[in-house]
């Protein structure tokens, strides 16, 4: 292992389904030059595998869940800044982050969108690429009444910026890429 008393960096990349998260997120681990740990992506990985994306909630769901922190933690580990990208639920996905705080410089990014927006986004998403359904088995559209809250790690301490992404970013991304190189922490002995 690298022996240095540098952290590295954990961004957070959150947001409900349709957010955009997944785009900002691979744009931002482009432009730090660092890995990209996608929910989805590893999910898509496991049932190519298996071949069958599973029902809600069951076993498909914890092993990428399992296999999404192992390795983010791994990495992080052995000093790689990441970037990770999930629609986050806090009360499930806290448990998992508030330890790795120890490993890392943790930032949140939350893509903020309004419902309309997120749901027409994701139906768009699913017409633009017919294989999608075979991955996946998130509801269809987010009903009105679900908050974007629910979709969030544990702020408690984190160090947080909001993006609106309706139409470009805001703040820019330039003052997002600001707030990721603001505050690198080290580790005290």
């Amino acid at each position: 292992m690298i022996e240095t008393t540098a952290l590295p960096q954990l961004i957070l990349v959150v947001g409900r389904p349709g957010a955009g998260k997944s785009t900002l997120a691979r744009k931002l681990a482009r432009s730090i030059h660092c890995p990209l740990v996608s929910r989805d992506d590893i999910k898509e990985g496991i049932v190519n595998t298996v071949g069958d994306k599973g029902e809600p909630e069951r076993e498909i769901t914890w092993t990428t869940y399992s296999t999404f922190f192992d390795n983010i933690e791994l990495l992080l580990r052995n000093k790689v800044t990441l970037v990770a990208e999930a629609a986050f639920r806090a009360k499930r996905w806290a448990p998992k982050i508030d330890p790795l705080r120890e490993l890392a410089t943790i930032k949140a990014i939350r893509c903020h969108i309004g419902t309309d927006l997120a749901n027409q986004r994701v139906r768009q998403r699913r017409l633009e690429d017919p294989e999608w359904n075979r991955f996946h088995n998130e509801p269809p559209i987010q009903p009105k009444e679900m908050l974007p809250t629910g979709y969030d790690p544990s702020s408690d301490g984190l160090d947080s910026l909001t993006v609106d992404t309706s139409e470009d970013y805001n703040p820019s991304y330039e003052t997002i890429l600001e707030f990721i190189s603001s505050s690198q922490k080290r580790k005290s002995d």
